[in-house]
């Protein structure tokens, strides 16, 4: 159930950004739920912790955009 709206939420996949500043990264494929009311998105535990790590590794990188696919990344 949605925290915001009440509404279902159903498993899917979305993309998640993040723009800090030097380096804009962008994940694909990233398991959520999603809400089919308002569209809110919601991440358990384990995928934060893993796109905390993705987004840390990426955060140096000589790079000004990078795209990573969620599911390479999550072993």
């Amino acid at each position: 159930m949605c925290f915001f709206c009440k509404g279902t939420l159903k498993e899917g996949l979305t993309t998640y950004f993040v723009d800090l500043g030097s380096c804009m990264v962008i994940i694909k494929n990233v398991p959520c739920q999603t809400c089919e009311q308002c569209g809110e998105v919601v991440y358990n535990g384990t995928v934060i912790r893993r796109l905390e790590a993705i987004v840390k590794a990426t955060k140096n990188s000589l790079t000004e955009i990078a795209v990573i696919n969620y599911s390479d990344k999550a072993a």
